[in-house]
């Protein structure tokens, strides 16, 4: 079976609009977390990370846009435009494209948004965002709630080894916006401080917004530094609850199991987990569950939603993206906001940013709806 890599990329956040900007400030443990007050979309002060909007027109109408589009289709194309121009690949029908979201643009339903509410309809976004840079085939809009990043991986994988593509381009994004933060902060999950994944102390999440984009490929990106190969993946719902995990990891546990499987290795062969996180007291539970009945409880382990907060559909594929510098930088990321340990079980969270050799590394998302993910990554060989 064809070998699947992962290679040019990037990354549209509050920090900047290219993935280094991200890896730098994520080296020096610097959070895009700020508190913000906007009571057009919540009544209250939160913590959140935004992109700058001013900056992001700058960088949007650099692409000299023939129509308008909404912010995020603005964050998308920014994102993916500087992927495709790295990776230099011909837009045959043999190139796919694949966008991940939550909700997508769901803004557009809010009062005094320019836009026509069919705009919300995800089918549309994709034709937008396909059309905008001439795909010739339709996009493939994944929403599979807070997986919906990685799965996109995964999926892209599965087009790829059975002949549909050759190439895959994967971009994914989400927004701070009312509908979202409304419905977390009914959920009594958002957090007036920021957020503390793992930590005894921890008190919920906080949301951001990315676009990520990156190039998933049956071609050999030896020359690429921070190329990876996916080695191993797998998906499975637990259907436990609507918004609630499963209390005994089950549909996480299963998707690292058959991953490590399809990767041909044990446990041991993990280097660190880059993990979901997101810091609220069951999500976090739950993984400290599945990770133990995986025997990953002394593998390294982070999150980033300290850095980022919770980018949703995209927060899979930012994380995977920031895994790639990880593994061939040899660094392993602090967990930002972790004080002391808060679940019932043993886990080996990283405290401080360190080097280490690394060659591999699992990144795991669980979701609304019971929905898990897993992908193995591992570093060229020439790396």
């Amino acid at each position: 079976m064809a070998k699947i890599y992962l290679s040019h990329n990037n990354i549209v956040s509050a920090y900047g609009f290219h993935t280094q900007a991200a890896i730098t400030n994520i080296k020096n443990e610097v959070s895009s977390l700020q508190l913000l007050e906007d009571k057009r979309i919540l009544p209250h002060p939160f913590y959140a990370s935004r992109i700058d909007q001013n900056q992001l027109l700058e960088e949007y109408h650099k692409l000299s846009p023939k129509e308008a589009h909404t912010r995020l289709e603005q964050m998308l194309l920014v994102s993916l435009s500087d992927t495709l121009s790295k990776a230099n690949i011909e837009l045959t029908e043999r190139v796919g494209l694949i966008i991940s979201t939550t909700k997508g643009n769901i803004d557009v339903l809010e009062e005094r948004n320019p836009f026509p509410e069919e705009r919300a309809y995800l089918g549309t976004l994709g034709t937008k965002i396909q059309e905008f840079f001439g795909f010739k085939n339709k996009a493939i809009v994944l929403s599979n709630a807070c997986v919906s990043g990685v799965l996109g991986v995964a999926a892209a994988k599965r087009f790829i080894q059975q002949g549909t593509y050759d190439h895959v381009f994967v971009v994914g994004g989400d927004l701070v916006t009312q509908f979202i933060l409304s419905g977390f902060n009914a959920f009594q999950a958002l957090s007036e401080e920021p957020c503390r994944p793992y930590c005894k102390t921890r008190t919920g999440i906080n949301i951001g917004e990315v676009a990520a984009s990156v190039l998933v490929t049956k071609d050999s990106q030896k020359t690429i530094p921070e190329s990876v190969e996916v080695i191993g993946e797998a998906s499975c719902n637990d259907a436990n609850h609507i918004s609630g995990p499963s209390r005994t990891g089950e549909g996480l546990y299963k998707s690292i199991k058959v991953a490590l499987e399809h990767s041909g290795h044990s446990a041991e062969v993990i280097d660190y987990i880059s993990a979901h996180g997101t810091a609220t007291a069951f999500n976090d539970e739950m993984e400290a569950i599945a990770f133990n009945r995986a025997g990953l409880e002394k593998t390294p382990l982070n999150s980033l939603k300290g850095y980022f907060g919770h980018t949703l559909g995209a927060s899979g594929l930012l994380e995977t993206i920031i895994g790639m510098y990880s593994l061939h930088q040899n660094t392993l990321f602090a967990s930002k906001g972790f004080q002391e340990l808060g679940v019932s079980m043993p886990l080996n969270i990283i405290q401080k940013t360190v080097s280490k050799n690394c060659n591999t590394f699992l990144k795991t998302a669980s979701g609304f709806g019971g929905c898990n993910t897993a992908v193995i990554f591992q570093k060229l060989q020439e790396y």
